[in-house]
């Protein structure tokens, strides 16, 4: 358990790694990991209110609206008011990142940048488990057998907008949306921000950055 209630959040467009660095600072600092994506397939699953409005959305191609995530996330952080986390996809607009005020004060913010074309190369070389959320990368971390899934042996899928011609307009999308919201925590003094093109590279400065704040269960080199 971390020392004290630390509130923090990573930042990154989608393919830059946030999911890995998150699991590796919730291993060594005992923060909890929150994200978003795995609070919406639970809710899906659960069939709760939130999740009959996102199954809504999904089921005519479209995205799940802010508000949605917002209330999802508000009613799972508010269950989670004694204890430490880590939130993973979430806040990605100024909007969900002003219903984050409402309910607590972070202490840090981690912003992950990585070149375009890096997470271009990335995201088109991505399938998923649809069950699970788990993710392969068909150059760095493929299945043990193409196309299925280590774990449950189903079949593996390439989300729509994973597919080469949509990742463009997807990092655009979450650029213009993202803005904003790193420039007020950077207003706070609290973002910090990482560049590379390697999460084994970037990943030792988010460890030390963390260390100057929380007292680690596990040495950088226990990741």
């Amino acid at each position: 358990m971390a020392s004290r209630l630390v509130r923090a959040v990573v930042l990154g467009p989608p393919g830059s790694g946030k999911g890995t660095v998150c699991e590796r600072i919730a291993r060594s600092f005992g923060l909890q990991h929150l994200s978003s994506g795995q609070f919406l397939r639970e809710s899906l699953r659960a069939g709760g209110e939130v999740g009959v409005l996102a199954k809504q959305y999904l089921e005519r191609g479209l995205l799940v609206p802010d508000h949605v995530i917002t209330r999802m996330m508000m009613t799972e952080l508010e269950k989670r008011q004694e204890q430490p986390w880590l939130l993973d996809g979430f806040p990605r607009t100024l909007g969900q990142a002003k219903a984050l005020d409402g309910i607590c004060e972070l202490d840090l913010v981690i912003s992950l940048n990585i070149p375009f074309e890096t997470l271009k190369d990335r995201l088109s070389a991505r399938w998923i488990h649809p069950g699970s959320g788990r993710v392969y990368n068909m150059d760095f971390n493929p299945p043990h057998v193409q196309g299925i899934d280590d774990l449950t042996g189903e079949p593996l899928v390439q989300r729509e907008d994973d597919k080469p011609e949509a990742v463009a307009a997807r990092l655009r999308k979450y650029k213009d949306a993202a803005k904003p919201v790193i420039e007020l925590y950077k207003s706070r003094g609290i973002l910090h921000s990482f560049s590379g093109t390697e999460t084994n590279k970037i990943w030792p400065y988010v460890y030390t950055l963390l260390s100057n704040k929380i007292a680690p269960l596990l040495s950088d080199e226990e990741n």
